[in-house]
């Protein structure tokens, strides 16, 4: 009879160690809810890591013809000749330029100005998405400052985001007097650096 007993006690263990269909059902649904929340996250973090992706290329293209102009001791333009192009020129002579790169910034990611989103703390303009002041075209000299095409220095902002969507916004200024170029983030209420 001993033996019986353990036998009927084991078939009872074995009975209730599994889990029920509503407890299986309730962690299916939990995990469901977690997953979806998670897709909506990383979808909103995508877009605002694409508007960093682009400030990026715009920094480093700026730091890159600063850097080139101090090595090389020698103009270099930069340009915008499209809405999410930006280019490195050498002024070889006053009238004559050699194109070094030209990058398109990728990721619907545009130059431009986005409604509701002021001007930056550096404050050097809102007028366009590339706003350079009255500049026509602007450099980086040997000495590594920002000139426009008078020789005079000047300040600028280059805006980017993609179009409407405001969580997006990023600008990148550039102070003439010493080259320095600095990257801000909006976060939806202010601009904070990068």
């Amino acid at each position: 009879m001993v033996g019986m007993t353990n036998i009927r006690g084991a078939s009872r263990i074995n009975r209730d160690a599994g889990f029920s269909l509503i407890e299986v059902l309730l962690v299916v649904g939990i995990m469901g809810v977690v997953t979806s929340a998670a897709v909506v996250q990383i979808g909103a973090s995508r877009r605002a890591m694409q508007g960093d992706s682009g400030m990026r290329v715009v920094l480093s293209q700026l730091n890159t013809a600063r850097e080139l102009a101090v090595s090389q001791r020698r103009y270099m333009r930069v340009a915008f000749p499209s809405n999410n192009v930006i280019q490195i020129l050498r002024e070889d002579t006053p009238v004559t330029t050699t194109t070094l790169f030209s990058i398109p910034i990728e990721g619907g990611i545009q130059f431009v100005l986005m409604s509701g989103v002021p001007d930056t703390p550096d404050s050097f303009g809102r007028n366009a998405g590339v706003d350079f002041g009255s500049a026509v075209n602007v450099k980086f000299g040997p000495d590594g400052t920002l000139v426009n095409q008078d020789g005079v220095t000047t300040n600028g902002t280059v805006f980017v985001a993609i179009p409407n969507l405001t969580l997006t916004a990023r600008a990148v200024t550039v102070l003439g007097s010493t080259g320095r170029v600095r990257g801000y983030k909006w976060n939806g209420k202010s601009w904070v650096l990068a």
